[in-house]
């Protein structure tokens, strides 16, 4: 092909990486970094000289369906939950670093679309991030592998290992409601086979008001952000995003930090056990010291190390214990 503009349905296979490269550039905001994209790497500046780091890989199949999400959607979600990693160990997210393997058959359209919801969720969750470079290649399986990089900015990080006995224990954000989003996609939107069907925005449209804002959240999660930067800077003894359910993150918190955490299911919500065997709410728990200035809402206490990491309403807790990719992605639900 030329160096003419390409229309939108062409393929990434008609063009060269260079072309593919623009379509996407063109639709990410400046770069904020010493050197930006266009060079063999990125140079960023950070302020204290440590920098968290964290990535995470979204596979079509057992982490996302082309069936029912778009490609703003899964730009925003790719973002959305590397920004919550870094912002859990109470970063602040200061750059994306975003590899695509794609189809030759993908559409220039679709990487525009996922481009921009890239650009949305930083614009929105994290105004100082911007996507800094990454890698373009081809694959038979869609896969997206972001990298998101944070500034502690002179604190120290705030990791699942530092809860104590006698701390609250706090979730900033929402429980459940992606659980009851995927709910809603392996309800509705399956042929008799099991197979997913199109999402049009039609569908969307006719849903409840309450399945709608169910399934936004399971497409294209917002995780708090910001509250849990300030649970850093308000003295949080441990953090971790919520990503593979309340159930099976906190038993990894309390596992690492020696203690119990005891959980009252009166402050889970009208489905507790959703709220603690879902995943991907991108919500935070925290656990904050006696007399702290506390964010979110308490839904239980660290006690000394029992019979089990975690207890709800004083017994263990034997439900779903949430997502785990090895166990659970051949089931269909990831």
């Amino acid at each position: 092909m030329t160096d003419a503009e390409p229309d939108r349905e062409t393929t990434v296979g008609e063009l060269s990486e260079g072309q593919i490269l623009r379509g996407i550039l063109d639709r990410l905001p400046p770069s904020r970094a010493l050197v930006g994209p266009g060079d063999d790497a990125a140079v960023l500046a950070v302020p204290d000289g440590r920098v968290v780091a964290t990535t995470d890989t979204l596979v079509h199949g057992p982490d996302f369906r082309l069936a029912w999400s778009s490609p703003f959607d899964l730009g925003f979600k790719a973002g959305a939950v590397n920004l919550a990693d870094v912002a859990a160990m109470g970063a602040r997210p200061i750059a994306l670093l975003v590899a695509l393997a794609m189809p030759d058959t993908t559409t220039l359209a679709f990487v525009r679309g996922f481009a921009d919801g890239l650009a949305a969720a930083c614009a929105e969750l994290a105004p100082d991030c911007a996507v800094e470079g990454g890698d373009l290649t081809v694959s038979d399986t869609l896969t997206i592998a972001v990298t998101a990089l944070g500034s502690l900015d002179g604190r120290d990080p705030v990791r699942r290992s530092g809860a104590r006995v006698g701390d609250g224990v706090h979730v900033i954000g929402e429980l459940g409601e992606a659980a009851r989003g995927l709910d809603v996609l392996f309800q509705r939107f399956v042929d008799a086979d099991g197979a997913p069907v199109a999402l049009t925005d039609e569908a969307r449209a006719a849903l409840d008001p309450a399945d709608a804002k169910a399934l936004s959240r399971q497409l294209a999660p917002r995780p708090p952000l910001a509250e849990a930067l300030r649970a850093a800077a308000s003295g949080a003894t441990a953090m971790m995003d919520i990503s593979d359910g309340l159930a099976l993150d906190a038993t990894r918190l309390a596992d690492a930090s020696g203690v119990t955490i005891a959980i009252d299911s009166t402050a889970l919500g009208d489905d507790p056990a959703r709220a603690l065997g879902g995943g991907e709410d991108h919500g935070f728990l925290v656990t904050f010291p006696p007399n702290a200035e506390t964010l979110g809402r308490r839904i239980g206490s660290v006690q000394q190390r029992g019979a089990a990491a975690i207890e709800v309403d004083g017994a263990a807790w034997t439900g779903r214990a949430g997502w785990d990719p090895y166990r659970d992605w051949d089931a269909g639900r990831g």
